[in-house]
């Protein structure tokens, strides 16, 4: 009896474990998902958003996912609550390119030519929170007033 107690309580922790890493590392609906409410965040109150979004409040930090903004006027990054890209904070991300070279600051940047709360995606290589070694990330980016917010998902298991 006390062997298959043991035994269901030592799955029941696997599948736990399974199902908190999986989590942290953030789905492309959890991404949206989180988007959606820096964009109300930033709608409702800007200067609150982008405070919790730096510190990683109110729910803008849940494992790898977490929002980041920059200016449609000059392209500077005024929220990211990645602690391994605190030092992007204040450049043009219009400038930013990832480990392979790729100008994906850019690309992301393109959202600010579009449509208010159309979605662009980019796929380029970055840190997570939990690591500074780039993986492979996939972000949606849109424009909410004059700024573009993004959150992205690393689309490499850990």
């Amino acid at each position: 009896m006390f062997r298959r107690m043991f035994l269901m309580g030592a799955v029941s922790a696997v599948a736990l474990t399974f199902a908190v890493a999986s989590s942290a590392q953030g789905t492309a609906d959890e991404a949206k998902a989180m988007l959606m409410k820096a964009v109300a965040a930033v709608k409702a109150d800007k200067a609150k958003a982008l405070d919790m979004f730096n510190n990683g409040e109110g729910g803008f930090l849940v494992g790898d996912l977490y929002p980041f903004c920059f200016n449609v006027s000059d392209g500077k990054v005024v929220a990211l609550a990645n602690p391994h890209a605190k030092n992007l904070i204040g450049q043009d991300s219009r400038t930013f390119k990832d480990a392979s070279g790729k100008e994906f600051g850019k690309l992301q940047y393109t959202a600010a030519e579009k449509p208010e709360g159309e979605i662009t995606t980019t796929v380029y290589l970055f840190s997570r929170p939990s690591d500074p070694a780039p993986v492979q990330k996939t972000s949606y980016t849109t424009k909410v007033g004059d700024l573009v917010c993004g959150v992205g998902f690393y689309t490499v298991s850990k």
